[in-house]
């Protein structure tokens, strides 16, 4: 069953054009990874300062395999500097029926 993830991030005052080039800079890596199905970056027109990632991943063991990549941690320490609070990750699976 796949899983969907749906990644929350606020960037800082001024650090909004370095949220979106790191997670810009992670589709492809992402994308490469053999469980990943999509990975898409959304802007907020409204609130530039949020976005949000909507990824699809083959099931919970390839979304756990994608936090141990090189690129993962690196997007990770990069947030840590830039973002005004944690982010928040909602993974969903398919509602039955």
């Amino acid at each position: 069953m796949s899983l969907t993830v749906v990644a929350e991030c606020l960037a800082s005052p001024g650090q909004e054009d370095r949220l979106r080039t790191a997670l810009e800079a992670m589709i492809e890596p992402s994308l490469d990874e053999p469980g990943c199905l999509a990975y898409r970056p959304y802007a907020d027109p409204n609130r530039p300062a949020r976005m949000v990632v909507v990824e699809e991943w083959t099931g919970p063991a390839a979304l756990d395999e994608h936090f141990t990549t090189p690129h993962f941690r690196h997007v990770e320490q990069v947030l840590g500097e830039i973002l005004a609070e944690p982010m928040t990750i909602r993974r969903l699976v398919p509602a039955a029926g």
